[in-house]
């Protein structure tokens, strides 16, 4: 089974990638762990990538691609995959597509998590965290015992600037303009499923395994 996980971020999408993948025993694939992969391991694609991040340019698409097939073609894939933060444009997917039409397969499903933006607002902007051990809380779905303190190191807890209302309102608005076309791009292809990401968590993997089969 390959599968392409979509949603706005904050929707929820890598935490139904970690549980779709578990459930179905295929490898969770992260664009952002390949890359540190690569980079740690120093590969040739990974030498190449680091060039363009030292001097604080994005990775042109070509290179993004070719780091994302590569991981696509080892062994535990050949059962399926789900790709978790690519692509995020429309020429990245006609790239993906290409590339895997090469190794004469092809995308099965792209799950798209939908969230209004006020959902995701209001979830992102109630986060808090711990810098010293890591812990994360959200002041209405999971606040810690003692406000603005954490529970496991009783450190205070912080708004992040990722965080922080302006700072979502910029990622969404740019989700919007780049990302959110592939919805239509594999809607188009009938491969598309939509669930509904403002219902609890085991309720939306629950919609994503229903549709999916078991």
């Amino acid at each position: 089974m390959r599968l392409i996980m979509l949603g706005a971020p904050g929707a929820g999408k890598g935490t139904q990638a970690k549980r779709v993948a578990a459930k179905y025993n295929i490898p969770h694939i992260s664009t952002g762990d390949i890359f540190r992969d690569n980079i740690k391991n120093k590969t040739d694609l990974g030498i190449k990538a680091k060039e363009y991040m030292d001097k604080g340019l994005l990775v042109p698409d070509e290179l993004v691609v070719d780091i994302v097939a590569d991981r696509l073609l080892q062994e535990d894939c050949k059962e399926g995959f789900i790709l978790d933060g690519f692509p995020r444009t429309i020429p990245q997917a006609e790239s993906l597509d290409k590339a895997l039409m090469s190794m004469e397969t092809k995308i099965n499903y792209a799950i798209n998590i939908h969230v209004p933006d006020e959902n995701i607002v209001r979830r992102m902007s109630g986060r808090r965290a711990c810098l010293n051990c890591g812990a994360t809380y959200h002041i209405k779905y999971n606040p810690p015992k003692k406000e603005d303190i954490c529970d496991n190191c009783t450190r205070e807890l912080i708004l992040r600037d990722d965080d922080k209302e302006e700072t979502v309102l910029k990622r969404l608005e740019i989700y919007h303009k780049q990302t959110s076309p592939l919805i239509e791009y594999y809607g188009e292809k009938d491969i598309l499923i939509t669930v509904d990401g403002t219902v609890d968590i085991d309720d939306v993997t629950k919609s994503i395994v229903e549709i999916l089969g078991a």
